[in-house]
């Protein structure tokens, strides 16, 4: 399994290209996201999460956001051109968990 990176900082990992990847949704990579919906706020993507009617497009632009947020300098075309160890499902399992981190305490 990917998703492990530290939970108090908000980290999940992804290995992307053979390559462990810390994303974090850091403001910046949170403001960005929101851009990239074009939403006013975040609750609308956190809302379709937790109702399962998410789309590819929602998963990608989570998973770009917050591998930015952990310094990689790829685009959304490197992420939808890499080879993602666990394929889909992982990258939606990791987006999910991303978006868990980036709103509530470990454990809580």
């Amino acid at each position: 399994m990917t998703g492990d990176g530290n939970p108090w900082a908000g980290e999940v990992a992804l290995v992307l290209d053979g390559e462990r990847r810390v994303l974090k949704l850091t403001l910046g990579a949170l403001a960005e996201l929101e851009a990239a919906m074009e939403a006013d706020s975040l609750v609308f993507l956190v809302e379709r999460f937790e109702t399962g009617e998410f789309a590819a497009r929602d998963v990608a632009a989570l998973l770009v956001a917050g591998l930015r947020g952990g310094g990689w300098q790829g685009t959304a075309r490197n992420l939808l051109d890499a080879e993602i160890e666990g394929g889909p499902l992982e990258c939606t399992r990791v987006a999910a968990l991303l978006l868990g981190r980036a709103f509530a305490l470990p454990g809580g």
